[in-house]
């Protein structure tokens, strides 16, 4: 992390603060930060403002360069950031996406009480330890037949539901389906799928998660109706990514967009901004690697619902689809898409990087399952394992305002090092638990760099959001049982 920010912020509104483009040498437009005045102060803490300014000096951006409240210090782009770019003058930036490659959430919405399932919080939580390998480096209880893993990165999701591996119903509850058709497998690797081929259906560790909650409020009825949640209803949230697969691609990838900067002359502040025009052969090969890398994380995520699934049939001897686990839906944080938005009054097709940041798309797009349309898109914002998590949707006024995006959850306030000098992982355990929680850990280690202490308000952060009209508060979920990787 940098040191704090001290650069020029011109308040717009009572969530929404630009950063002129007189600011720096090569911004081409503003930078946006959506916050409040008590938020702000804690974002130039750790310089992470300086980084929404050098996005903004990429070649074609269109609107401001954007920032969520969650907004912290990140490789290249801030964790938190976004930014639209021209097809044909951008460029397409791995720093935009980030290592993890399609780290993201699925909620699952079950017929089980909160209350009730306390009673079998622990039986739950070990069930899903045993069936559901977490930790770093930890294995997978699968083993993929020779071609298999391009299969994986080919078709994402449709080729786990064609192995047995969940509902033909599922697909059409995550974003994109859960393929992006735009991947190619050729263009992955070696080392990043022999780094993939033993991980696929794992955790993993850091922040990563699979939490049982219960549903505390809700604030949108129609919505909530629409999403199949209800208050006091138990639900399952999945929290995971591209594994080593994709932080290989991303390495891999990042040294060949070093070498375009050179090749095409572009002129960056900083060199993790590293890119390529996104028309290019560089920019070609590396969203279709990106793609594979977002089709593993869906695929993980999807193999971790069916063992999440068998976990609670096998502590409740009922099956799933009698015990209403039906998933909700599945979006990913950290990923660059091709989008067609409203530029200056007309239709156009841009690069949205999105990294820590989440898709909100209003009601009617095409891209909202058909179940959900009139309400717009699913929205999933965990939080800390010791407060709550939250579903949104997304709305109008974020299309116009964000791009359709919106945070990505609490965002840290201190680094894991700090966490692991501050906090002792018994102590966590027992507020953890002095508030109803039950808590599973790979390691101390991760407990202690995972305190709730070390992360942002969610609340505030949702909070901003929402009032920023960029998605829309529908329920709130306050957990019961966490396992952490």
């Amino acid at each position: 992390m940098g040191r704090s920010w001290n650069g020029p912020l011109v308040k717009k509104s009572d969530y929404v603060y630009d950063i002129p483009k007189s600011y720096k040498k090569g911004m081409k437009v503003d930078g946006r930060i959506f916050s409040d005045d008590r938020m702000i102060e804690s974002i130039k803490g750790d310089n992470a403002p300086e980084q929404v300014a050098n996005i903004a000096t990429l070649p074609g951006m269109i609107g401001p360069s954007m920032a969520m409240p969650d907004i912290h210090w990140g490789y290249g782009f801030p964790i938190g950031g976004v930014a639209a770019l021209d097809i044909e003058d951008g460029v397409i930036s791995p720093g935009g996406v980030g290592y993890d490659i399609n780290c993201g959430v699925r909620l699952v919405r079950t017929d089980l009480r909160g209350e009730e399932i306390r009673e079998k919080v622990k039986d739950l939580i070990h069930e899903m330890y045993n069936n559901v390998p977490a930790g770093v480096g930890k294995k997978a209880r699968i083993r993929l037949k020779r071609g298999q893993l391009n299969d994986v990165l080919d078709y994402g999701v449709e080729w786990a539901i064609e192995e047995g591996y969940g509902w033909d119903e599922d697909k059409k509850r995550i974003e994109d389906n859960g393929r992006m058709v735009s991947a190619d497998s050729d263009k992955v690797s070696g080392k990043a799928k022999q780094r993939g081929e033993p991980q696929l259906g794992t955790l993993g560790g850091g922040n990563h998660f699979l939490e049982i909650q219960k549903v505390e409020k809700i604030y949108d009825e129609k919505a909530a109706k629409a999403f199949g949640i209800e208050e006091g209803m138990a639900t399952v949230m999945i929290h995971t990514g591209s594994r080593g697969c994709g932080h290989q691609i991303a390495s891999d990838y990042i040294r060949d967009m070093e070498r375009a900067v050179k090749k095409y002359g572009i002129d960056l502040p900083d060199k993790q901004l590293a890119c390529a025009p996104f028309a290019s052969k560089e920019g070609d090969d590396y969203f279709a690697a990106m793609s594979c890398g977002a089709n593993y994380a869906w695929t993980n995520r999807q193999l971790i619902l069916h063992w999440v699934r068998e976990s609670f049939e096998n502590v409740y001897n009922e099956g799933a689809e009698d015990l209403g686990m039906d998933l909700v839906y599945d979006v990913c944080h950290n990923i660059a898409k091709v989008e067609s938005h409203e530029v200056e009054g007309k239709k156009q097709d841009v690069v949205i990087h999105r990294k820590g940041a989440t898709r909100a798309f209003a009601p009617g797009r095409k891209e909202v399952p058909k179940r959900y349309r009139d309400v717009g898109q699913p929205v999933i914002i965990p939080g800390d394992m010791g407060t709550a998590s939250y579903l949104m949707r997304g709305r109008k006024t974020g299309m116009v305002r964000s791009w359709g995006s919106t945070c990505h959850g609490a965002g840290r306030v201190m680094s894991r090092t700090g966490a692991r000098r501050r906090f002792k992982a018994n102590q966590i355990k027992k507020e953890l638990s002095d508030k109803g929680i039950y808590v599973k850990a790979a390691s101390n280690k991760v407990l202690m760099e995972e305190s709730p202490n070390a992360y942002k308000e969610v609340d505030r952060v949702v909070e901003i959001t929402h009032n920023a009209g960029l998605s829309k508060i529908v329920a709130k979920m306050v957990p019961i049982g966490v396992m952490k990787g």
